[in-house]
């Protein structure tokens, strides 16, 4: 995709005014120049420009609030004393795997005062002997180079960070969202156990009451048996009484 395109694109029916960040990684440059990109960008904050076949960055508008650069992996030769004037807030510039082959042309950075980090990673001047000490000295402004200080010391993770937190936002949503989901898995443990609880409690009222039926039950049986023997008993006193008096009709017959 064509450099002015992917700008277009980015833009997202924003004003070019309100946009602080901007990342075009990729695309294309027809011509090796910064396309598409105006001083309408007056609040840029992070430009990120990966990829892009640069070859200088002679036509980058004036963008006074831009601190971070990253143009890394292009053919950028030289040309960076357009920088000081375009770009005076530049703290991070990162040109590494260009085609920066001399001291000389770093040497224009020196205008750029607030310049603290600097990557010239993978590029032809890294292996230039003494090439550390010679940039920290030319550069005494810088406090990292290549990702490291003078004394060899990486960068701090609190560094790392505060980069990360610029061009992603505030950190630690997620991990509240994380503990409102545990917080949510440990009410849902503890419902279950209730529910099994309370149904084990269920379980075992329904049991008493099925022992109580039994009880009943058996006393229901109790009754019935007592009221079948009543009843025989009602029988045999009545086949007596019958018995009784076909003793006394014979009697009477006899006389």
């Amino acid at each position: 995709m064509e450099m002015k395109k992917r700008i277009s694109l980015e833009l997202r029916n924003r004003n070019p005014a309100e946009v602080a960040e901007l990342v075009v990684d990729n695309c294309r440059s027809s011509d090796g120049d910064v396309e598409g990109l105006t001083d309408e960008y007056t609040e840029l904050d992070v430009l990120s420009m990966v990829n892009v076949g640069l070859t200088s960055l002679s036509t980058l508008p004036p963008l006074p609030k831009l601190r971070k650069l990253e143009v890394s992996d292009n053919t950028i030769s030289g040309g960076l004393d357009t920088l000081a004037d375009k770009c005076p807030n530049l703290s991070h510039l990162n040109l590494s795997g260009n085609k920066i082959k001399e001291l000389s042309s770093v040497k224009p950075l020196q205008s750029l005062k607030n310049l603290r980090s600097l990557d010239l990673y993978s590029c032809e001047v890294s292996t230039l002997d003494d090439y550390r000490d010679s940039v920290f000295e030319m550069l005494p402004q810088l406090t990292y180079l290549d990702g490291f200080d003078q004394e060899d010391n990486e960068v701090p993770d609190s560094e790392a960070e505060n980069d990360v937190d610029d061009e992603a936002g505030p950190l630690g949503d997620d991990d509240d969202d994380e503990e409102d989901d545990e917080d949510d898995e440990d009410g849902d443990e503890g419902s279950d156990e209730d529910e099994v609880g309370l149904s084990y409690l269920m379980k075992e009222g329904i049991q008493d009451e099925d022992d109580d039926g039994d009880y009943v039950e058996e006393d229901d049986e109790e009754d019935e048996d007592g009221d079948t023997a009543v009843q025989g008993e009602k029988r045999k006193r009545e086949a007596d009484d019958e018995g009784d008096d076909d003793d006394d009709d014979d009697e009477e017959d006899d006389e």
